[in-house]
């Protein structure tokens, strides 16, 4: 068995937690396209407030800031910031031949962590709550790189 083959649940954990936060970061795209199309509103392009077969009847106010949908942006970007390094450091992470139930507490462990993180923005909870969920999530990724590139070098 090879430590990069779903016969390996070390990885298969690992995949199944990356393809959940791959989902995440893309459904974010599409909750943002909802929004603006629900608040026919927070356009980013000059181009986007003319008229067209999509926008039949442009109103003034379409492009620029609207907060429901900047909230969305603002998630996503977050997102963006911080799920390719869990990508990168997970995938590194597998080399080590972890034990399978720390691999599990962790990669899982990310994921709960994003998607509270996920919720708390949402809902507009106060700073303290995002900072402590990704605090979590930031963690478990200095924990994971810390403990690759132990092995790496050899200790």
């Amino acid at each position: 068995m090879t430590d990069f083959s779903l016969q390996n649940p070390v990885f298969a954990t690992y995949v199944a937690a990356a393809c959940i936060m791959i989902l995440k970061a893309v459904a974010m795209s599409w909750l943002t396209v909802v929004r603006m199309m629900g608040a026919n509103a927070g356009f980013r392009n000059p181009e986007d407030g003319k008229k067209t077969p999509m926008n039949r009847n442009p109103q003034p106010g379409q492009v620029g800031p609207n907060e429901r949908v900047d909230r969305i942006r603002r998630i996503h970007l977050n997102d963006l910031e911080n799920i390719p390094f869990f990508l990168v450091a997970g995938l590194l992470f597998v080399a080590t031949q972890p034990d399978l139930l720390l691999a599990q507490w962790l990669f899982y462990g990310y994921v709960v962590s994003r998607l509270l993180h996920f919720l708390a923005y949402l809902t507009a909870q106060i700073h303290e709550i995002r900072a402590t969920l990704w605090t979590v999530g930031s963690v478990i990724l200095i924990f994971m790189t810390g403990a690759t590139l132990v092995k790496a070098l050899g200790y």
